[in-house]
């Protein structure tokens, strides 16, 4: 789908501000060692590209060393705002439980990109218990069910996430692609079909859903249908290297028309 300019409101959005990260540390040895709890602080920066500028501050609240490169996910994952510092604009205006959805989604990805697909569900479905609409959270449990191959709950989720208008939208568009090819790999077409039919609805104009679609149709045994959304795919933009292969291929195979 089509990126659009972010807008004035979406750049003051940006976060800037200071937050903290608490880590125990072993204070002495043998029978006199005790743990402690250390707090950290680092002031945090959001470029224009979405990454997150991390550097650590001193004791009077002065910058100092290098900048750590975190995405915002692993912000929220690792570090809290500290709004008694003066903080953190984009998250400070967030109510608790926002914060709270938001930092359990983040936990959810971390641990489904580790291949932790429970333990990832376990954090999908508290951001899901405060939030059922929260797209992030249901293409993460989606995501985790089609990996296990329970197909019935993951068709649950796909009932919810092909009505969420959201879903399909920009922001979303790296877990919306992970989510439509992996029902169609895992051999849920209808699915799938639904899935880009329902983008399309939004997005018309979008040559590589056109693809997407012709692909699951094929899949599905409908080269009729592929053909049909290849044409379309080429249409909107000739120079589509896939499509144009995959087209040759039908033609080559004589099915789903000229």
């Amino acid at each position: 789908m089509s990126q659009t300019p972010s807008s004035p409101d979406q750049a003051q959005a940006r976060i800037s501000g200071v937050f903290s990260q608490k880590k125990t540390a072993k204070i002495g040895s043998g029978t006199t060692a005790r743990k402690t709890e250390v707090v950290t602080y680092f002031f945090v920066q959001e470029r224009e590209d979405g990454m997150m500028e991390v550097q650590p501050l001193t004791a009077s609240d002065l910058p100092f060393g290098p900048k750590l490169e975190v995405t915002r996910d692993e912000l929220l994952a690792n570090y809290l705002p500290d709004p008694q510092k003066s903080m953190a604009r984009a998250v400070s205006n967030l109510s608790p439980q926002e914060l709270e959805i938001q930092k359990a989604v983040a936990r959810g990805d971390k641990f489904r990109k580790r291949g932790e697909s429970f333990t990832a569900e376990f954090e999908y479905n508290k951001a899901l218990a405060m939030d059922m609409s929260n797209v992030r959270a249901n293409f993460g449990i989606g995501l985790c069910y089609i990996e296990r191959g329970e197909r019935e709950k993951a068709h649950e989720v796909f009932e919810r996430v092909v009505h969420l208008d959201a879903a399909f939208q920009d922001e979303h568009k790296h877990l919306f692609n992970e989510f439509g090819i992996n029902l169609r790999k895992t051999g849920m077409h209808e699915e799938a079909q639904v899935y880009y039919r329902r983008a399309l609805e939004l997005s018309p104009d979008d040559e590589n859903l056109h693809y997407n679609m012709a692909r699951a149709a094929f899949d599905k045994g409908d080269s009729k249908t592929a053909a049909q959304h290849l044409g379309a795919c080429l249409k909107l933009n000739p120079e589509h290297a896939e499509a144009r292969q995959f087209i040759d291929y039908l033609k080559r195979k004589k099915v789903g028309g000229e």
